[in-house]
């Protein structure tokens, strides 16, 4: 079987609000990234899924497509493996394919670069296979080679920004019920917004703190553990249903207390982040925004105990230096900072950062201008 080479992209992603909130079937607000992970590939005729990565030059790996069962791979090759595991166990019939990989996105900072991963090779093999999977099902299943095949117990919110974000919005996916909202939110790079220019404007900004993450560690599962057993002493189903902090007096144990207090808060401030946004992108409207960003940062530090010293500490020289607000992303234990600033505090930001985390003999830390992209697609 000789076919042409199909290449195709799926973005990292950002999230204005609503961290580990998706497991537990709660709010989240995030936007596709202009960076991101490309697949391409070819179909085969002999059944095996032979997977090379431009970021991991030793010898590609090759597995048998009937042999894929959970564990059977390990490292960065599990990602695209589990995808094929799970299209094939949710009943989808899979060619054989040959799939290079490239990246532009941080590994382990918080950006999503394992769904962006796994979403651009399930699009590249349903196109070989002739498959036409809707993208929210193709969500699921991406997630679901993440949790099972990979081992991290990761919510919905990646994989379902990556397929589905769309250019100028943010998402408001209720991770209960899987409806999607998309919020417009245009932050300026370089003077120039979606449809128009400005000499002014807001930037969204993300600072990779150099510091690395893997979800697969204990401290996640520890957190969705400690979540839905504070969801059994409220006798919900997930504590993503429940928006009535008087509530919390139901939990005796002071950590669960705190934990469930953090998704409830997070929830709403995803929720009030959204309607701002659809009320107006103006600079009151931002600075409105910035302060939840602080909140919710503060929240993810204190009730969720999941943030670590490179962040604070970005976040407090991003604010010194002009910022409306900041906040970790991600799972947290490392990865990065999403900061909304006037787009001529911007410099003085980024100068700020470097010679704060110098002067600490930390690694400097990088920048990535968040503008909200597309979602997944086809190049050629």
């Amino acid at each position: 079987m000789k076919t042409a080479a199909e290449v195709w992209f799926a973005p990292g992603r950002a999230n204005l609000m609503g961290e580990h909130t998706d497991y537990n079937e709660g709010l989240v607000l995030p936007f596709a990234l202009g960076r991101g992970v490309t697949a391409t590939a070819a179909a085969r005729d002999d059944g095996l899924l032979v997977l090379r990565s431009k970021q991991v030059p030793d010898e590609p790996v090759t597995v048998s497509l009937d042999s894929l069962v959970p564990g059977s791979v390990r490292g960065w090759a599990a990602y695209p493996a589990g995808v094929a595991w799970s299209l094939r166990a949710a009943g989808y019939p899979l060619v054989g394919a040959s799939v290079d990989i490239d990246s532009d996105l941080p590994v382990g900072a918080g950006v999503s670069s394992s769904a962006a991963l796994e979403c651009s090779v399930a699009l590249a093999l349903c196109s070989l296979s002739g498959l036409a999977v809707p993208r929210p099902e193709l969500a699921g299943i991406a997630k679901r080679a993440e949790n099972e095949f990979v081992g991290a117990p990761t919510g919905i919110i990646d994989q379902s920004a990556a397929l589905l974000c769309e250019p100028g919005h943010a998402m408001l996916l209720d991770c209960g019920t899987l409806v999607a909202t998309q919020v417009p939110f245009l932050p300026t790079v370089a003077g120039t917004v979606a449809g128009g220019t400005s000499a002014g404007g807001t930037v969204a900004l993300i600072i990779d703190t150099r510091v690395t993450h893997a979800l697969v560690s204990g401290e996640y599962a520890a957190r969705r553990a400690e979540c839905e057993e504070a969801a059994l002493l409220l006798r919900v189903r997930a504590l993503g249903s429940v928006t009535d902090l008087d509530r919390l007096r139901e939990i005796g144990d002071p950590v669960l207390r705190r934990r469930a207090r953090h998704v409830i808060t997070d929830c709403a401030r995803a929720r009030a982040m959204a309607a701002a946004l659809l009320a107006g992108d103006d600079a009151g409207s931002y600075r409105y925004l910035g302060r939840l960003l602080v909140e919710g940062h503060a929240s993810l530090r204190d009730d969720f105990e999941v943030s670590w010293q490179e962040a604070d500490v970005a976040v407090e020289v991003a604010m010194a230096a002009g910022a409306y607000g900041a906040k970790m992303i991600g799972g947290g234990f490392g990865g990065s900072v999403l900061a909304l600033l006037p787009r001529d505090r911007a410099r003085e930001v980024r100068d700020a950062l470097t010679d704060v985390y110098a002067g600490r003999g930390w690694i400097p830390p990088d920048f990535i201008d968040a503008v909200p992209s597309p979602a997944a697609r086809r190049l050629r």
